[in-house]
């Protein structure tokens, strides 16, 4: 799982077909102090989050999965919004 930050909308009118119904974000990934790394992601969202929600994700092969029964083509998908971030500093 990683944490990023929602940026941004994408909007697809037509779509693979399994994919009816799924909203897509861009996600700026981040390390655990709110930093990007990287560049921002594609996600689809069956949660609702929106613009400047932090989430967690998951990407691979087991994005493909978020919807039971179907092999979906997917790399990344919001798996939850998250509330706070407690990291120990040592």
């Amino acid at each position: 799982m990683r944490l990023g930050t929602v940026v941004g909308n994408i909007w697809a009118t037509r779509k693979e077909e399994g994919l009816t119904g799924l909203k897509f974000l861009f996600v700026q990934l981040e390390a655990p102090d709110g930093s990007p790394i990287e560049s921002p992601v594609i996600s689809a969202d069956r949660i609702g989050a929106g613009i400047g929600d932090r989430v967690m994700i998951t990407t691979g092969s087991a994005a493909r999965f978020v919807i039971q029964d179907k092999d979906l083509p997917i790399d990344a998908v919001i798996i939850g919004i998250v509330d706070s971030v407690d990291v120990e500093s040592r």
